[in-house]
């Protein structure tokens, strides 16, 4: 299978809540940019990419979350950073069910990484 045919695979293996979550944070994540390119990592996780890595997801048994690998470089004037706040790398957002991650605030925060994505890349 390729990289999205696995991501599709592990949303429809979690027919609750979760796989749904997945798959609108997915789906926000690739209408930030029509580049993006999504790989399978690590023994299965999601992982999207352009000029580096943006973000990761996981499923988790009570929440889904996404690893922002440079959170800790990027503005988040919409405070959806919530996990992994006190390293200097990564930033994390764990969303638990009936969460709600405002889909603008999450495309600003996935072309922000773009963005230093593509800064690191010039230096």
């Amino acid at each position: 299978m390729n990289p999205s045919e696995e991501i599709d695979n592990l949303i429809a293996q979690n027919q609750d809540w979760r796989g749904a979550t997945l798959a609108k944070l997915r789906k926000t994540i690739l209408e930030a940019d029509p580049e993006i390119i999504e790989e399978w990592k690590w023994m299965g996780s999601p992982v999207w990419e352009l000029n580096g890595i943006i973000c990761v997801g996981n499923i988790f048994k009570k929440r889904v979350k996404l690893v922002f690998n440079d959170g800790a470089a990027l503005s988040d004037p919409d405070r959806l950073f919530n996990a992994g706040l006190t390293g200097n790398k990564w930033r994390a957002i764990d969303v638990s069910e009936g969460d709600h991650i405002e889909e603008g605030a999450l495309k600003a925060l996935v072309r922000a990484a773009i963005s230093f994505n593509q800064a690191k890349g010039h230096k």
